[in-house]
């Protein structure tokens, strides 16, 4: 349920690391009369900073109407606020975490998923039980990806500029992550030429000092295809129906309402993508 050949994810997947790469120098350029961000350094400093971390992520969704806050988003949210870790044993997450939580905070999206999952089942039985396979993935981890940059457009990091550097840096990280992997599955590349891929193309060298982590995502991804890639496609299929539904509102002379695009979004289940946009625009046609 993801209409692109391997070709067309390869091309997708560099445009937006391009893409990631170019916004990430350019936020820097912007940035660069402003003081670098300090890292917490100790428990106190990690847990004030993720405390107001869910505040500012969660005042935010409420009070720019981005979405429908419902009361199982903070206590999900809060169940996966992380712990401090010490400098040298942060990985590439831990450490965007350790300067600003927000970024990672935003793709926990999932738990606003799986809250609403479990706490306002689907009429349709078939998209409330599990699934036998995984073909929601361009959903599920398209949106955690997509919001990432969503929020930030929609001027979540107005107070905090730096943090825009981190979103870049995650969304290079992801389509770093997936090339490598197209490659393996084309058998263009072992795993671990795979992996260089991956560190290379994640800026500032985060991805260097964790190779447990990058083991396991390179196989986790190699097991799944399509998975790895599916946070950069999917986040593309999003945007896309984001398009296509404003176009449509603009069209019927109405105004596009974020949170009532959300509200249809989440209400349609945990289905692909592309019978998403089937459902929320009515057109089967690509």
């Amino acid at each position: 349920m993801v209409p692109f050949s391997w070709e067309e994810e390869v091309s997708l997947l560099k445009r937006e690391l391009d893409r990631a790469w170019s916004s990430l120098v350019l936020e820097e350029q912007k940035n660069q009369g402003l003081p670098p961000m300090v890292a917490a350094n100790t428990v106190e400093e990690f847990e004030a900073m993720a405390e107001k971390g869910v505040q500012r992520l969660l005042g935010f969704l409420s009070e720019k109407k981005i979405m429908p806050i419902k009361p199982n988003m903070e206590p999900a949210l809060r169940e996966h606020m992380g712990q401090f870790v010490p400098e040298d044993q942060r990985n590439f997450f831990l450490i965007g975490m350790h300067y600003d939580p927000v970024p990672l905070y935003s793709h926990f999206y999932h738990w606003f998923d799986l809250a609403q999952m479990r706490d306002e089942p689907h009429s349709s039985p078939i998209r409330r039980e599990p699934l036998l396979y995984n073909i929601f993935d361009s959903k599920s981890e398209g949106i955690a990806t997509g919001v990432e940059e969503i929020f930030m457009h929609a001027g979540l990091y107005e107070d905090s500029p730096r943090s825009k550097e981190i979103v870049w840096i995650m969304l290079a990280q992801r389509a770093a992550r997936g090339l490598g992997s197209l490659y393996a599955h084309a058998n263009m590349m072992t795993m671990e030429e795979a992996g260089k891929v991956h560190v290379k193309w994640t800026p500032r060298g985060w991805m260097e000092r964790e190779p447990h982590l990058l083991r396991f995502e390179q196989h986790l991804y190699l097991r799944q295809p399509g998975y790895g890639t599916c946070y950069v496609t999917g986040k593309y299929l999003i945007e896309g129906l984001m398009a296509e539904y404003a176009e449509q509102i603009e069209g019927q002379g109405k105004q596009f309402v974020m949170k009532d695009f959300f509200k249809k979004f989440n209400d349609a289940g945990n289905i692909p993508v592309e019978l998403v946009r089937w459902e929320m625009t009515g057109n089967k046609q690509r």
